[in-house]
């Protein structure tokens, strides 16, 4: 925004605007918690009480800092930050909506409403009627109108061995006090309870399972459907394995060795699904969390929002539970991670498989969570990305130099800048780290240094070889026997549509020639 543009949005402070030169962490938890708790704001960080522009660019440590005031304080509505350039300064915007539900506390306990231009305390009668208005009680602990006595035995111990219950008498008490009881005569089970302790929880609460929807190559309606139900825990484990077992392994050949590698990772899919279950909205009783299943994509989509304050911008840095008795019983049967650590180590996960990240979608009405099965790196570098390994270990991060070092690729300090991101330092560690560890050879010295893979690494010829050098390898492979694609990928690491392509274009050269079809075909020297 240009200067004047900036004074006429934000003249003064007001209901819905505060102005701060600093990141106090008490003045930034009680403007938070007077927008959460009444209509919502924004707070300028950079900017005087005057409106003077003072500037205060969001870096990574501003950032961390305000994620962590924002963590201390007590349900805050969601919040975003923001850099705002505003002529030639920039300041920060912390963006907070009010709450929907529930009511936010400092850190110290303050419940503060935005009154004006001012933070102010509630208490007595008005606390009493803004807690009237906001607080809600958790659906998941309510009635869910089926008695103690239609909880599966089975199920039942299952549950007290998770939590390591010992003594029958003991259940009662137990089930209580995790909220999937509650008290009365005779006593019933919570939402939370009978998606734990009922075999067909759906019979009672709806669309409370998963559907599996496959979709063909060509897009267009699903092909298969397929309904995941039983207890909450139980749909995590059958969902995934289901999953996993439809997409398949791509295998590859290297040398002697063979690599299965999952299309994506095991824990990454599990985590997607865990989450989906623990929370979606179950009053949302007419929905179903759905899996969608394409080529280049597994898609888990659970009916509700995030739960505040969680958004897609903050959503490594914030944590919330819409069904914090569900999470915790997923987390007993060790199918879900520990609060913060969810998708910290989805993505973590996707990147030391060389995958792209998961994409985090909110539209208001469900969440969506699209992992993705294509990547710029293909199962044959992947697989020698882990025969490299076993020479020595190596960092996440290095993965994918090594990829393109394998590809011919000359790195310098600002080469590998753009590829993993970082500075100059980091960079220089990098390759030093590689250089070091007998991966990568140094070439010049200083600024004029580059480094490319050491030669006795020998990858596969598919990812070192250039289209001319890697056809002349074909025909010396086709002088000592008739050739196959299966063959050709063995040798080479080449991916088979790629290897395809390889002998389409020297059967068109009139260099081979194709005898068969499907799997019976061979090449031939012409």
């Amino acid at each position: 925004m240009s200067e004047n543009s900036f004074r006429l949005a934000f003249p003064t402070e007001s209901q819905y605007v505060e102005r701060k030169t600093g990141v106090g962490s008490t003045p930034i938890q009680e403007t938070a918690v007077a927008f959460s708790n009444a209509g919502g704001g924004v707070t300028l960080i950079g900017v005087d009480d005057h409106g003077g522009l003072v500037g205060r660019e969001l870096t990574p440590g501003l950032e961390d800092d305000l994620h962590q005031i924002m963590r201390q304080i007590h349900d805050p509505g969601r919040y975003e930050l923001a850099t705002l350039q505003v002529g030639r300064v920039a300041i920060s915007v912390l963006s907070v909506a009010e709450r929907v539900g529930g009511v936010a506390q400092t850190s110290s306990g303050r419940v503060l409403v935005r009154k004006g231009t001012r933070n102010e305390p509630v208490f007595g009668a008005e606390l009493r009627d803004l807690l009237n208005r906001r607080t809600l009680q958790r659906f998941e602990e309510t009635d869910a109108d089926s008695e103690i006595e239609l909880a599966d035995a089975s199920l039942l111990a299952r549950l007290a061995d998770a939590y390591g219950w010992s003594g029958a008498q003991t259940y009662a008490s137990r089930l209580e006090e995790h909220g999937l009881t509650v008290r009365g005569q005779p006593v019933r089970l919570t939402i939370a309870g009978a998606l734990c302790l009922l075999e067909r929880p759906h019979d009672r609460l709806g669309k409370t399972f998963i559907e599996v929807l496959r979709f063909p190559q060509d897009g267009g309606d699903y092909d298969r459907r397929t309904e995941i139900t039983g207890p909450a825990y139980e749909q995590v484990e059958r969902a995934t394995s289901f999953v996993m077992d439809e997409l398949g392994t791509d295998l590859v050949v290297l040398g002697v060795r063979r690599h299965e590698l999952p299309r994506v990772p095991r824990v990454v899919l599990r985590e997607a699904v865990a989450n989906a279950v623990a929370h979606r909205s179950y009053e949302a009783s007419g929905s179903s969390i759905r899996i969608e299943l394409r080529l280049d994509s597994i898609t888990v989509i659970s009916p509700g929002g995030l739960p505040e304050p969680v958004t897609v911008q903050n959503i490594r840095e914030t944590q919330a539970a819409r069904n914090l008795r569900v999470i915790t019983v997923l987390r007993r049967f060790g199918l879900a991670e520990y609060a913060g650590r969810g998708v910290d180590v989805m993505e973590s996960s996707m990147r030391e498989e060389l995958l792209e990240p998961p994409v985090f979608e909110d539209t208001g009405y469900s969440v969506r969570v699209t992992l993705s099965i294509r990547s710029a790196v293909a199962p044959s570098e992947r697989a020698w990305v882990r025969e490299v390994e076993s020479r020595g270990l190596i960092e996440p991060s290095d993965r994918i130099l090594l990829i393109h070092a394998a590809r011919g690729d000359r790195l310098t300090n600002a080469r590998t800048r753009e590829l993993v991101g970082g500075d100059s330092r980091d960079a220089r560690e990098a390759l030093h780290r590689l250089r070091d560890a007998g991966f990568l050879e140094q070439r010049g010295e200083r600024g004029g240094a580059t480094y490319e893979l050491q030669e006795s690494l020998a990858p596969p010829a598919g990812l070192r070889l250039d289209a001319r050098q890697l056809d002349d390898l074909v025909m010396t492979l086709a002088r000592e026997e008739p050739l196959t694609n299966a063959r050709i990928r063995a040798r080479t690491g080449l991916e088979r549509a790629e290897a395809l392509r390889v002998l389409d274009r020297l059967v068109e050269q009139g260099r081979l020639r194709r005898v068969g079809a499907k799997r019976g075909t061979r090449y031939l020297l012409a």
